[in-house]
């Protein structure tokens, strides 16, 4: 790494995700990300890494906030596609999660997502918030907008497919 232009380190430390699943066991979707949001159960390691963090929580949607630092930035000097990806699949496979009863899991099949505008470190925060469109026995897809918080401008859109299992955990 160059030192020349400043050399710059992040540190994260996190909790045992399988105890964070576990903690899953018994609880409906929505009562799980709930738990979350209120600190009862330890956030997974991929909120620490990707500073983000589930922020509401309904039955059928979920909002995700997001810090899009320089850590995240690209070759060409803006924020890569991956961390808006990411704060959108959690955002859409969290919403799917809230539909779910005690029991039920998902997986993500397939997401897609559209870049809108260029994000920098100086966007600030940005919400990714996702609405389930239909949740059924085997399948569920949803839908997001991923906006700047300050501004409410649009940044990206998408959606997602998710696969619904018996949770075995």
């Amino acid at each position: 790494m160059s030192t020349e232009t400043g050399a710059r380190e992040r540190t994260i430390t996190w909790d045992d995700p399988l105890a964070t699943a576990a903690a899953a066991q018994g609880k409906t979707g929505l009562e799980f990300i709930r738990a979350l949001m209120a600190g009862e159960v330890p956030p997974p390691p991929i909120t620490l890494l990707m500073n983000m963090l589930p922020v509401e929580a309904e039955e059928g949607r979920a909002v995700f906030a997001g810090v899009p630092g320089e850590e995240f930035y690209n070759p060409i000097g803006v924020v890569h596609a991956g961390f808006v990806m990411t704060l959108a699949d959690s955002a859409l496979g969290c919403a799917v999660q809230t539909t779910l009863p005690a029991g039920r899991a998902y997986t993500t099949l397939e997401t897609k997502v559209n870049m809108i505008r260029p994000i920098h470190a100086s966007t600030g925060r940005v919400l990714a918030d996702a609405t389930v469109l239909h949740s059924g026995r085997t399948t569920a897809t949803a839908e997001c907008r991923v906006t700047a918080e300050d501004t409410g401008k649009l940044l990206a859109h998408g959606t997602t497919t998710c696969a619904v299992f018996e949770f075995r955990g």
